[in-house]
């Protein structure tokens, strides 16, 4: 659209002032009109369209331009009024001889008379025809065609002559007398054009498109705009090119034409205007202008003016521009020099002034120069208040200016350590390019203490295990020839750290310090406290007998710390001590509490850890489809390369959770992925192991799977923590040994484990199950009851279920069908919430649904009594008995009811009772028959 609609919208007043105005002056009395507006207010299409009208009244029209380039042109816009061609040759020729020969008058008197004689020409003129004087922006004439305008003005008031001048509110010194002298003639009327209003905008939409899209956009395009007719115009064009899906589903978007609109009204304002916009674009508003004048080199009064200039021609709003592509498009005119240099010198304004640091650094980082030595102490501080506003990216650049500013020693050094922690937020691929130069550093001895455990634990992140003793090595000797207790204490968490995720290194890293928690009094930064606490916690969890105590220490240390970027892998590192300690309940309420903290934060890699541990907690709880959603959530946040060592996390939670669930097309498919190569010296490379041998289990891959639960016992073995519960790979070798028919070594190898004692419940029953797969008949039904009951105190779902089941089995191996039955059932009921859709078939391979549950309920006989102990149960027994019959455990029950585990426990009481049964498994045979299983 390039222009709008002739009538003018809500200056139609104007125009009807006007048309009066002719009519008056073509009756002999003369009139004047001072038409005031700002910059793209309106005034010339106002004059356009006027001077459209006036020749179809078959007035005479004389027409001229105010430039500012021609304004020391003497009598320049008395000649263009006299170059019209509406003028007829002979009065041109005589006046143009009368303005050559003024010239050569020297005297007032002089110039005067011949203004007179001009005057006179131009009124010869009026006998048969009414003149009309047409000057658009006449505060940019010359003195002498202002002086000449003056003075016929005072002439006309008897003539068939209509004079119209437009001006802007801002007049120069020399112009005041020029404007007060028109606005003492009784004849003159003066006009002020304002911004369109809301309605004005809605009215000029609706010349273009319908009313109700119109009335929709009015509001936007308003605030964008301001009402100013230039910028309307050019939001519209903008609107139209982005609107080929249909008017009524785009937005207005200031693009292109706009930003070129707003460099169209500043060029066209007074000339100090554009460099006091261009500092406000700078600095960012107009607030101060004292300031903008400091920058600018210009007075606080031209400055005033200037910013006044941009409010009345609506680019600015409460001394900022209305629309961020205002100011991107002021910016970018400035070239390139220009712009540095005046973002270096906002800097040093702002900080003179005592401006806050995030307002200084946004200059420092915009100057886009080498940043001086004081710029340092401001753009860290700068970096800390932008990571609490969440502005990673720019806490990231005040950094990286700083870093560069920094003379090679310990600061520098520290500040690559705290860019690398920041760069870590948005993973541990970000940070890769700043740990080589740490890790130089490390060997020399330039780390902090309180940097130490971080940058240990950022490159044995990424696989660089070598790198990281090394540095700790040389860290500490450094620290075993000084006397600096806080160095020596944070080598020592560094070196436990490492240790615990890497225990091959364990014998070529130095012993320094006393380590774990115990501190001694020595002081400690809380980085190195939190990683040494953690790294304590996995070896007590991983440690015979010290599951309680691993309990104690981890939930001491989530409560101690919180989740930062020097906390983060101590936090997880807790949880998941918690994990293999067997407290999935406590371990899953602070992984969600940590996820709460962090859903709000735009932190990728605290979002991708917390949703590993959360995946593994599914995982171990038998919850396939939670777990392999948390796996996919923690790899989508984190790119699959930027994981490092610790992929092996989540990926191996995925590759069970797809294997559990039958997928083994999407198993197979991520075994694929590419490893690091120090994987396998970590204790996620355990994890993978055991994933990618239960995968080639279940897909009869039994050689294969073998191979990997063998490696990752061998690898225990070496590294002296031959830990179930870290990895059950005895566990895991005898269900293979009994795949491959070799009762026997299954064997062996479970009983090995029990004689090892496990701590763990889960782990005892899963072997209580592989033992009586290898028992004879009559004994494997009470190792079986002992399985099942050992299991239904615990977490583990689908290992309840394969209890469940083979217990099943046994019994109508035995002959006793019915009680089979109810087992079985029990068991599908319970993979089937699981989402274990290969043990679903395994346990009934002709009924994938709950069919068969159904027709059971009509054998003869079975109807009666059940349906009557049943009614004796209360409505909140029933919903508990149901829960119980269909393999819940007692927390899982409180969970989904929200009441406590002693309430459960207090009804399941008075449920046996009334049902008369004893165990809880002995639950399904007597609701099975009654209609209430399909209440909860």
């Amino acid at each position: 659209m390039n222009s709008l609609p002739a009538n003018l919208f809500e200056w139609e007043n104007h125009l009807s002032a006007l048309r009066e105005m002719l009519r008056g002056a073509t009756q002999g009395r003369g009139r004047l009109a001072l038409v005031s507006g700002a910059v793209a207010s309106g005034k010339t299409t106002l004059l356009n369209t006027f001077a459209e009208q006036v020749i179809e009244k078959g007035a005479l029209l004389l027409e001229a331009t105010g430039s500012r380039a021609e304004s020391d042109l003497p009598f320049g816009i008395l000649r263009k009024i006299f170059d019209n061609a509406a003028m007829p040759p002979d009065v041109r020729s005589e006046a143009i001889a009368l303005l050559d020969g003024n010239a050569l008058e020297s005297t007032a008197a002089g110039r005067m008379h011949v203004m007179s004689q001009i005057s006179s020409v131009l009124l010869r003129m009026v006998d048969d025809r009414t003149l009309v004087v047409l000057v658009d922006d006449v505060h940019c004439g010359d003195d002498q065609s202002l002086e000449f305008l003056l003075h016929l003005a005072r002439r006309v008031r008897q003539a068939k002559v209509l004079i119209v001048l437009t001006e802007s509110p801002r007049l120069r010194q020399e112009q005041f007398t020029f404007h007060a002298e028109l606005l003492r003639q009784p004849n003159c009327v003066r006009m002020r054009l304002h911004m369109l209003t809301e309605a004005g905008v809605a009215e000029a939409l609706a010349g273009s498109m319908s009313a109700t899209v119109a009335a929709r956009l009015a509001p936007e395009c308003h605030r964008v705009s301001g009402g100013n007719p230039l910028l309307l115009r050019a939001l519209l064009e903008d609107w139209r090119t982005l609107g080929e899906h249909g008017e009524a589903l785009q937005r207005p978007a200031p693009g292109e034409a706009f930003a070129h609109a707003v460099l169209g009204c500043l060029h066209r304002g007074e000339p100090e205007v554009v460099p006091i916009a261009r500092g406000i674009a700078v600095l960012g508003d107009a607030r101060s202008p004292r300031l903008l004048g400091q920058l600018l080199d210009l007075s606080v009064n031209t400055v005033q003016q200037g910013v006044q200039d941009l409010h009345q021609c609506a680019l600015l709003e409460h001394n900022a521009f209305r629309d961020e592509v205002a100011r991107t498009a002021v910016l970018d005119a400035i070239p390139p020099a220009a712009r540095c240099a005046l973002h270096a010198r906002a800097a040093r304004l702002l900080h003179t002034d005592g401006a806050s640091a995030l307002d200084v650094a946004r200059q420092l980082v915009s100057a886009r120069q080498d940043a001086e030595r004081w710029t340092v102490p401001v753009l860290r501080e700068a970096a800390e208040f932008a990571l609490v506003d969440e502005e990673l990216e720019f806490a990231l650049r005040c950094l990286e200016h700083a870093h560069r500013a920094c003379e090679p020693g310990p600061e520098r050094t520290a500040l690559k350590a705290r860019l690398a922690g920041v760069a870590w937020r948005n993973g541990p691929a970000a940070a890769e390019s700043h740990l080589p130069e740490l890790t130089e550093d490390a060997r020399k001895g330039l780390l902090a203490p309180r940097d130490i455990a971080p940058i240990t634990s950022y490159l044995a992140w990424s696989g660089r295990l070598d790198a990281a003793a090394d540095g700790v090595t040389a860290l500490a000797r450094t620290a075993g020839t000084g006397d600096d207790p806080a160095m020596t204490a944070a080598v020592s968490a560094a070196a436990q750290w490492l240790t615990m995720l890497s225990p091959p290194l364990r014998d070529r890293l130095p012993t320094v310090g006393a380590g774990g928690a115990a501190a001694t009094g020595a002081p400690r930064d809380p980085a190195g406290l939190a990683h040494a606490h953690a790294a304590a916690t996995m070896s007590a969890a991983l440690t015979d007998g010290q599951a309680d105590r691993a309990v104690i220490e981890a939930e001491r240390a989530l409560q101690r710390y919180h989740l930062s970027d020097s906390t983060l892998q101590p936090l997880v590192v807790a949880l998941l001590a918690l994990v293999l300690a067997g407290r999935l309940d406590l371990a899953l309420s602070w992984c969600e509490r940590l996820l709460g903290e962090c859903a709000s934060r735009r932190v990728p890699s605290w979002q991708a850890l917390l949703s590993a541990v959360r995946a593994e907690i599914a995982l171990r709880q038998g919850d396939l489809q939670v777990a392999a959603n948390q796996a996919r959530t923690a790899m989508a946040r984190i790119p699959v390369q930027g994981w490092g060592v610790g992929l092996g996390l989540p990926l191996s939670t995925l590759i069970q959770a797809e294997t559990g669930m039958g997928h083994y097309d999407e198993a197979m498919a991520l075994l694929e992925q590419p490893l690091p190569d120090e994987l396998f010296r970590t204790l996620p490379g355990l994890f993978y192991l055991r994933a990618r041998g239960r995968c080639h289990l279940a897909t009869g891959r039994y050689h294969a799977a073998l191979g990997d639960f063998t490696t990752a016992g061998e690898l225990m073995d070496t590294w002296r923590m031959d830990m179930p519960l870290l990895t059950p790979w005895r566990l895991d070798a005898a269900e293979t040994w009994l795949a491959l028919g070799d009762p026997g070594r299954a064997r062996a190898l479970a009983e090995e484990q029990l004689r090892r004692g496990p701590d763990d419940a889960r782990l005892r029953g899963a072997l209580l199950v592989v033992l009586a797969r290898t028992d004879e008949l009559k004994r494997r039904v009470p190792r079986l009851k002992e399985a099942v009951e050992i299991l239904e105190g615990g977490d583990d779902r689908v290992q309840l279920a394969v209890a469940l089941g083979e217990l099943g089995r046994a019994y109508r191996s035995l002959g006793d069908f019915n009680r089979g039955r109810v087992f079985v059932r029990k068991a599908w009921h319970v993979a089937k919430t699981c989402g274990a859709d290969p043990l679903c078939r395994e346990l009934m391979p002709r009924h994938a649904d709950s069919g068969e549950f159904a027709a059971a309920a009509a054998q003869p006989g079975q109807g009666s009594e059940p349906q009557r102990d049943v009614e004796a149960l209360t409505e909140a027994e029933v919903r508990i008995a149901v829960l119980a019959a269909h393999g819940n455990t007692n927390r899982e029950i409180a969970s989904k009811l929200f009441v406590t585990v002693s309430t459960v426990e207090q009804h399941l009481t008075r449920i046996y009772r009334k049902l008369n049964v004893k165990r809880r498994r002995d639950l399904p045979a007597k609701l099975s028959d009654s209609s209430l299983t399909g209440t909860v």
